[in-house]
């Protein structure tokens, strides 16, 4: 509990030095481009309800949904190189030369190839994903030491044991941790994606009131709610690391 209080007592802190300094500069520049942290919040409060909230709700969807889709095809993947040295000598040159490019020159192909709608923004997020997840699941299946394998097999446990007692415990920090790293990324990638061919989304809503409406605390207030969605997901990913991933923390 103490250390609960501390860490929120830390966050409101940061918070309050942030909003400190965000006043200072709007008081230095006097310009509409740097609206007081007041008037965003105001904008933010006046939004949630009616616009803001269903803009929130359409990047929280294509988000998760992508996250999804990453986990649900990078995992499985990567436990395979893991385990197989053949595999993995043959599929990691092609590994290193996809890993590096950056995954925001491939929106406008994406969106050629799919089309407009929902299906190309989830997949843009899931390719920001896909590749950390790979990697760093494949590393932690390929470092489980081997006489832990041999000491469960003793015991009787076949291939589906294995995967449930062994190989998904020990790669499951390695699948929350790339998630983690790759939240801000992603959502940075959604503010793109967004400006193509929708309607929602808060990539679209910060886009419209701040380069067509001129409207900047609103704008703000949608920067404002696309850092609450990174922010959120990222306590999300932390909860559940410390519900399924117990042992670590009993370790530390």
């Amino acid at each position: 509990m103490a250390s609960r209080f501390r860490s929120l007592a830390a966050n409101l802190t940061t918070l309050l030095a942030l909003a400190a300094l965000w006043h200072a500069a709007a008081l230095l520049i006097v310009r509409p481009v740097v609206p007081p942290p007041t008037d965003v919040l105001v904008a933010l409060l006046q939004e949630t309800p009616r616009a803001l909230g269903r803009h929130f709700a359409a990047s929280f969807w294509r988000v998760s949904a992508g996250i999804g889709l990453a986990v649900a095809t990078a995992a499985p993947l990567g436990l395979a190189l893991g385990q197989s040295r053949r595999l993995n000598r043959l599929l990691a040159p092609l590994v290193y030369l996809l890993y590096p490019v950056p995954k925001v020159v491939l929106v406008p192909i994406i969106l050629l190839v799919l089309g407009v709608g929902e299906v190309p923004k989830i997949v843009i997020i899931a390719l920001i994903l896909f590749f950390q997840i790979l990697v760093l699941v494949r590393d932690a299946a390929s470092s489980i030491r081997p006489e832990l394998l041999t000491s469960v097999r003793s015991l009787g446990a076949g291939r589906r044991a294995l995967f449930r007692f062994v190989y998904i415990p020990a790669t499951l920090p390695a699948v929350l941790t790339a998630i983690r790293q790759s939240i801000g990324t992603a959502i940075a990638v959604l503010y793109i994606a967004e400006l193509f061919a929708t309607q929602y989304g808060l990539g679209y809503y910060i886009y419209v009131q701040g380069s067509t409406l001129f409207n900047y605390p609103r704008m703000y207030a949608g920067i404002v709610a696309m850092s609450l969605l990174g922010f959120g997901l990222a306590a999300v990913v932390d909860f559940l690391e410390r519900r399924l991933c117990r042992w670590r923390h009993r370790a530390a």
